[in-house]
């Protein structure tokens, strides 16, 4: 029974050889039935392609000269001539050197001739000479002479282009095939008469003619179906043009003798594009002899070496099967080897997991403690050292950091989230690694090699941050900042942690950008927080003026938006109002744990604010809440709220203290130490407080006088008003006007 399973286990090895060969055999059998008409259709289709992109690398090339044409016959030539009908070298000189300049551009160029009908000059990129010394000298052609080239430019004709010819260079001694592509006149753009040289060496260079299959070759016509490129000489084309009717609009082709012919014709400029190549193989007899005898010969000895193989392999095969441990277990060796190299494959993927984790671990720990800027141990410097390859790889680094704040209460998962955006910062920087530091903020090291590729570094952050926000980052409001540069050294890292905090907090209250460059950070010093104003927002929550209230407070917000104050700045100026709307709560009416609570979440929004539209909201959403702690009783005249609201609409006319107890049913003793304990000042203070915050108004808003304004605000004489404004005010109407900038 142990002879018929070892046994069976050569066989299964043989047998698995026999199959490979049998497969072998049949595909070879299959290639040897198909392989030759097979490949040349192949070849066929591939040339097809290969002569398309030729003749599209012709049409640019056409293209360029026909853009070079129109650049030349833009440049300035009228005034070359003076006034006594000589030439102005100068302006020659000017030409020439401007189109030195445009076909220097053109490497397929090898030179372009200026002349002019009523000039025997011609101006090249080489120097100026005359027609006949040029064309007798330097572009000597067996067919044209200058006489030729002068009558044929001279005579009216379009834009034609001269078949290949050898022109020879009597200076150098050397020889060149050119083509030459004379400009027409029927429409003339300038007076010049335009040749350009076209070096048929560089341009065929830049076209791989070698990828067409062997033994063909390309012939161009031009659009009157003359030839002016041809890769194989003495081809009669006077037979095959007439037997060819030949649609712009299609290919077509043409079997003449052991040729095909292909026509194509080109959409930019006509010219008509023939691919002769071979009909069919040569020799394909032998070919296919040989094929046959290869083959036979591969299967006979692929059985001899299989059953060499079959031997050869059983023992390590068991061997194999004994480490995997399936060496007590019964059944087929190969089932076993597969199922045991299963194992060890999920076992590998399991532990290399497991080490890429706590590897990702390590750098992230060592990545934070790059931060905090304390000392550590010897072994933990050195294991900080360690990741220094991986987290600079460049000269210099910055570091960004990206904020996120959810929108709604979309659910994600953190790890997810990091790796995304590692991604997609990795796909766009050619080193750039992420961490997630705490909340909803990650930290990035961006490096780059230059100090001066710091402001795209910065430009491609801002297009990362706009494209993830429209991707998988559009359920979050997403804010980023940029460090400084700075050398690629660990202890940088804590000086870049600190750039981006400042950024936090310096950034500019109505930046656009979703992006804080802390190197365009400029400090703003300017606060507006007018003092009157906030008094007079102190009183609408005594009266209970909330629209009043909330008037002052975004009039008080959008004036330091409109000088560009910083987010820190922002954030002390609303806490402020909060505190000084929060004392006018009667705390005898209200618990002082929700007075807690209600603290507790303004200050919470205000300081994750993103936006000042984030603080105003938090301002707007407390004011009411805050005014209605109040008990306000709109049945009684004698009230805060009719108090003040009277003396605002009232202010200019004479409120006497006896007036005012009259217009509220009491006594004017009483009135005043009422007006004393509710507003925490007497009643002359007051009106005067109010009478001079609108003066102060008048003077820097109208043009009035002093008189004028002193009047408008209830005082009987200009006197009496310079010296009440001076008293509160510290200065003169006059001088604040000036101060105030009116």
């Amino acid at each position: 029974m142990n002879r018929l399973i070892a046994k069976r286990g050569l066989l299964q090895i043989f047998f698995a050889l026999q199959l490979v060969i049998g497969i072998m055999f049949i595909f070879n059998y299959i290639v040897y039935k198909n392989s030759i008409s097979g490949i040349y259709e192949k070849v066929s289709d591939n040339n097809r392609m290969v002569i398309k992109n030729v003749i599209q690398s012709f049409d640019t090339s056409f293209s360029s000269v026909n853009n070079l044409i129109f650049n030349i016959h833009a440049l300035p030539s009228d005034r070359i001539l003076t006034d006594a009908g000589g030439l102005d070298m100068e302006k020659v000189i000017s030409l020439q050197d401007s189109l030195t300049s445009i076909v220097s551009n053109l490497d397929i160029v090898e030179d372009v001739i200026i002349s002019f009908n009523d000039r025997d000059l011609a101006i090249t990129t080489r120097g100026t000479s005359s027609l006949d010394t040029l064309f007798d000298r330097r572009y000597i052609s067996q067919r044209y002479n200058s006489m030729f080239w002068r009558n044929f430019m001279r005579s009216e004709h379009g834009f034609t282009v001269f078949p290949a010819e050898d022109y020879a260079d009597l200076n150098s001694g050397y020889g060149r095939n050119l083509m030459v592509a004379v400009d027409g006149n029927k429409v003339r753009m300038s007076n010049k008469n335009l040749m350009i040289f076209i070096d048929v060496s560089k341009l065929l260079k830049g076209i791989d003619l070698n990828s067409m299959i062997p033994g063909a070759s390309l012939i161009v016509l031009d659009s009157n179906r003359n030839v002016i490129l041809s890769t194989e000489k003495d081809l009669d084309l006077v037979d095959i043009l007439n037997d060819v009717y030949f649609n712009p609009s299609q290919e077509a082709s043409l079997t003449n003798g052991n040729y095909e012919y292909n026509f194509y014709k080109s959409d930019y400029n006509g010219f008509i594009y023939i691919n002769k190549l071979p009909y069919k193989f040569q020799n394909i007899d032998s070919v296919t002899n040989a094929n046959q005898w290869i083959m036979y010969g591969a299967i006979v000895l692929a059985v001899l070496l299989s059953l060499l193989l079959s031997v050869y392999l059983y023992r390590p095969v068991k061997n194999i099967v004994k480490l995997l441990g399936g060496n007590t277990l019964k059944g087929n060796d190969f089932v076993k080897i597969q199922s045991g190299i299963i194992k060890v494959q999920r076992e590998n993927e399991s532990l290399k997991k497991q080490m890429e984790l706590v590897e990702e671990e390590i750098r992230r720990g060592v990545f934070l403690q790059t931060l905090d800027g304390q000392n550590h141990s010897r072994e933990q410097e050195i294991q900080m050292q360690k990741q220094y390859t991986y987290l600079f790889q460049s000269r210099h680094f910055v570091m960004a950091a990206i904020y996120l704040k959810p929108d709604t209460e979309s659910e994600f998962v953190l790890e997810e989230l990091t790796a995304t955006i590692r991604k997609d910062l990795a796909e766009r920087y050619e080193h750039a690694i992420v961490y997630h530091t705490e909340h909803l903020k990650f930290l990035a090291l961006i490096g780059f090699d230059q100090p001066s590729e710091r402001i795209k570094l910065v430009q491609r952050f801002e297009q990362f941050l706009e494209a993830a926000k429209k991707d998988y980052l559009q359920s979050f409001d997403v804010w980023g900042c940029v460090s400084r540069s700075y050398e690629s050294k660990i202890s940088n890292c804590r000086a870049a942690s600190e750039d981006i905090k400042d950024g936090l907090l310096y950034r500019h209250v109505n930046e656009d950008n979703c992006v804080v460059d802390t190197e365009r950070i400029r400090y703003v010093p300017e606060l507006y927080f007018p003092i009157q104003e906030i008094e007079k927002l102190s009183n609408c929550m005594l009266s209970g003026k909330v629209e009043e209230g909330l008037r002052i407070v975004n009039e008080i917000i959008q004036e330091n938006v409109s000088v560009q104050i910083h987010h820190h700045q922002m954030i002390h100026i609303a806490k402020s109002m909060f505190f000084i709307v929060l004392q006018q709560a009667e705390s005898s009416t209200v618990d002082r744990s929700e007075l807690f609570r209600l603290e507790s979440a303004f200050i919470d929004k205000v300081d994750q604010a993103f936006t000042y539209k984030e603080i105003l909201d938090a301002l707007v959403e407390v004011i009411p809440v805050v005014a209605n702690m109040r008990n306000h009783d709109p049945r009684s005249k004698l009230n805060p709220a009719f108090i003040t609201q009277y003396i605002e609409l009232h202010y200019m006319e004479n409120l006497y203290l006896d007036h005012m107890a009259e217009v509220l049913d009491t006594s004017s003793k009483y009135f005043s130490n009422y007006f004393k304990k509710t507003f925490g000042v007497n009643y002359v203070e007051y009106l005067n407080r109010v009478r001079l915050s609108h003066a102060r108004e008048y003077l820097r808003n109208t043009d009035l006088s002093i008189a004028e304004i002193g009047e408008k605000t209830g005082y009987s004489n200009s006197s009496t008003f310079t010296t009440t404004f001076k008293k509160y005010c510290g200065v003169s109407p006059s001088e604040y006007r000036k101060t105030s900038g009116k």
